[in-house]
Parts: structure tokens; sequence; C-alpha cells
């Protein structure tokens, strides 16, 4: 009886083509990069376009980032859109240190990334000058495509990342 178990226990024809092998790394970013929860910081005319990214035309649910979130505690990508002021900056800083790790930030259009044509005393230039942006978006405002496609860029760098190298020195980090 024994013997007939591990024979077929040793080949079965309904898993065969069931299984896949790869490395713990490949997996863990492959989760991260189609589960990407946006945490939208709109601050200006960028955010409008923003929005419309989420509607049914643009559609960035096929990416698995329709969840925007507005608790910074369940988000994981910020996007900057819009000019930031320094008035705002503190606030858009506070977002960013409650949200938890590994996070990302995405800088949508000229006044996010640069200041935009706004050279005063008033506005930051550029949000990463506060915190470290990841993909940069060009445009006055950008188009929505635009937007999908830095979110493409934003899922090729988690994807390139070595996530397991980071949970190992957190680890050492945390019990050293």
């Amino acid at each position: 009886m024994e013997s007939t178990i591990t024979e077929h226990a040793a080949y079965d024809s309904k898993i065969e083509g069931n299984i896949i092998f790869t490395r713990v790394d490949a997996a863990i970013n492959w989760m991260r990069k189609n589960s990407l929860w946006p945490m939208p910081m709109g601050l200006a005319c960028c955010a409008i376009e923003l929005m419309a990214t989420a509607s049914s035309r643009f559609d960035i649910s096929r990416f698995g980032m329709e969840v925007m979130r507005f608790s910074p505690r369940q988000a994981d990508v910020m996007i900057v859109a819009g000019t930031v002021t320094y008035k705002m900056a503190l606030a858009v800083k506070r977002v960013w240190d409650q949200m938890p790790e590994p996070k990302w930030c995405i800088a949508m259009g000229a006044c996010a990334s640069s200041g935009g044509m706004y050279r005063s005393y008033a506005v930051l230039q550029g949000i990463d000058q506060l915190i470290p942006v990841d993909v940069y978006i060009s445009g006055c405002p950008p188009r929505p495509e635009a937007l999908i496609e830095g979110l493409m860029k934003l899922q090729e760098k988690i994807e390139a990342e070595s996530s397991t190298e980071d949970q190992k020195r957190t680890f050492i980090e945390d019990n050293a």
C-alpha cells in the first residue's frame, strides 16, 4: 500500500504544469509591483490629471493601483502632483514619514519636479529637496498617459530591487 502512495506522489499529471520555481526576491518584488496603493498628494492643477488617470478611460486598475489611499499608513506610493509651497511642504513631509516601508515617490509635473514656472520665495524648487523621488514625470500638466508610463517605470524599478537584502539589513539593525 505504501509503495503505491509514493509512486503516485512522485508523478501527478494534475499538477504537472502548475509548479513555478522562482527566487523569494523575485516573488516579493512581483507582489509589490502589482499591488501598489497610491497616496495622492494633489496640490495644484496636476491633481486633475491624477484624478483622470483613475477614471474608466485610462483605468489604472489594470496595474493593481486603483485603490487610492487617503491614509498614509495604508499607502506605499506617494504621487506629489502640483506646486509644493513651503507652507505645504511640512504637511507633505509628515504624510511621507507616516507611510510604512517600503515606500516610493513620484513627482508629477514640472512644479513638483523643479518648481515649474514659479521662482519665488514661497515655492519649493522640487519635492526632491524634501523627500527622495523615484520617478519624475514631466509636463505642465502631464497627461494621464504620462502618469501611467511613470507608474510602469516605478514597477520596473521595484522589480529590480533586492527586497530580501533590505529585510536582512533591517533585521540585523533591529537586533544589534
